[in-house]
């Protein structure tokens, strides 16, 4: 490629240079950086040496020159990359990176934002404008897609997991195996969703709650306060489970019904 048309360098731009090295996804060309000076972090860590090469990205706007914010290995980026973010290994990036964000491994964003001190590794994929903030983990297989606003604390998505739709989750919460959360649930404060469960419509589970295995919470079902849903339990319409109360095996509980402290759960066992 003729050295004309490659993206223009700022003036003012002393943090990094094109190498003249190039590659090409699709129908777009990525250049590769190298460090014009040393990049130090904010807390005075070396984030890269002068000389050292770094990742691809498809125009100068593609990483804030102002900030330590850098992109290296064979990473690829295609949105932006800003403040104190870190881009690395083979990640691919088509939304926004920042905060103190990190995208690593073979995960890629698209058309999504991750910043805070959020995590995005393994083989994640974050898309459809979600937003992934805090200090929230995506990792492993898992997929985050949909308008999610709500995405943080020291949240965690791994194995196969899945949360999308307008589903938030935040606060503490773990969601992995092969769960789904999706729909307009609520996952919070210190709730697990594992196994191959699934919360979706307007449910939440919440403060502690436990849903694995193959149970399912919808509608707008409740599940709180310690309480765990199971088995191939159903809870669902405007039911509630909560206060240590336990449904589990074929149990459905529907209508208005409430299950809570250990008697209850013990008529919802046989029932």
């Amino acid at each position: 490629m003729a050295e004309k048309e490659f993206p223009k360098i700022s003036e003012d731009n002393d943090k990094f240079e094109f190498t003249g090295e190039t590659i090409t996804l699709g129908n777009r060309t990525l250049y590769r950086i190298r460090a014009k000076k040393d990049i130090i972090g904010k807390n005075g860590e070396v984030i890269a040496r002068k000389g050292d090469l770094g990742g691809f990205i498809r125009k100068e706007s593609s990483l804030d020159h102002n900030s330590s914010a850098w992109v290296s290995g064979n990473a690829r980026v295609f949105g932006e990359v800003s403040e104190d973010a870190l881009v690395y290994d083979n990640a691919e990036v088509f939304g926004k990176v920042y905060g103190n964000a990190k995208v690593y491994g073979n995960a890629k964003i698209y058309a999504a934002e991750v910043y805070g001190n959020a995590q995005v590794y393994g083989n994640a994929r974050v898309k459809d404008y979600a937003k992934i903030y805090g200090n929230a983990k995506i990792y492993g297989n898992a997929r985050v897609y949909g308008r999610l606003e709500k995405f943080y604390g020291t949240t965690e998505v791994y194995g196969d997991a899945r949360v999308y739709g307008n589903a938030w989750v935040s606060d503490n919460v773990k969601i992995y195996d092969n769960a789904e959360v999706y729909g307009n649930a609520r996952v919070r404060n210190n709730a697990k969703v594992y196994g191959h469960a699934e919360v979706f419509g307007n449910a939440e589970v919440y403060d502690n709650a436990e849903v694995f295995e193959h149970a399912r919470v919808y509608d707008d079902a409740e599940v709180y306060d310690n309480a765990k849903v199971y088995g191939n339990a159903q809870v669902y319409d405007y039911a509630m489970v909560y206060e240590n109360g336990e449904v589990f095996e074929y149990v459905s509980v529907s209508d208005h019904s409430h299950v809570y402290n250990n008697e209850w759960a013990k008529r919802a066992k046989r029932y």
